[in-house]
């Protein structure tokens, strides 16, 4: 446990070297999936009443969303945009992103009355900063300006999945 609250600190702090040993540590794997479960239980709590959505779904949508992010940064970064040494598998991207996760804990917060919308967005975007820094580790890039687009690109298809699903359920909900 101690471990795994360590590496949660350090991956906030934004430190390399706790990307680096996440990455190497196959063992992590299981820790980085339960950062992810903690902060969607985070987002949860902390955007209640934000959505007109249930919370089964807004817990179940902040672990796929993780999901599709990684995934179309998996494409991005090792298949589309790769740099010379890039030498990743999905295990090392998993632990790394699942670690950039975090920050989300303190989205917790977001149930702070006026002010919780701020920390949402300040916490989303240290996220963020923190997925650039696991996708740079974890993609052995030498560019942080890569990483950062490889980043953008995932959460693009990330929002993009998101928009047809809302659209298929509004056209659902419709008929």
């Amino acid at each position: 446990m101690t471990s795994l609250i360590r590496r949660m600190i350090g991956a906030a702090k934004l430190n390399p070297a706790t990307y680096e040993e996440v990455e190497a540590d196959r063992g992590a794997t299981a820790q980085a999936f339960v950062v992810v479960f903690l902060t969607a239980i985070a987002i949860t709590i902390g955007d209640f009443g934000a959505w007109d959505i249930s919370l089964l779904e807004r817990f179940l949508g902040g672990i796929v969303g993780w999901a599709i992010w990684v995934f179309f940064i998996w494409i991005a970064g090792v298949k589309l945009f790769p740099e010379p040494q890039t030498q990743s598998n999905p295990g090392e991207l998993f632990r790394t992103t699942g670690f950039a996760a975090s920050p989300g804990v303190l989205r917790v917060l977001g149930v702070l009355p006026m002010v919780g919308w701020l920390v949402a967005i300040v916490v989303w975007l240290w996220t963020l900063a923190a997925m650039v820094l696991a996708v740079r580790q974890a993609l052995d890039y030498k560019s942080t300006g890569r990483a950062v687009v490889v980043s953008v690109i995932g959460f693009g298809g990330q929002l993009l999945v998101v928009w047809v699903e809302w659209l298929i359920l509004r056209a659902a909900t419709a008929a």
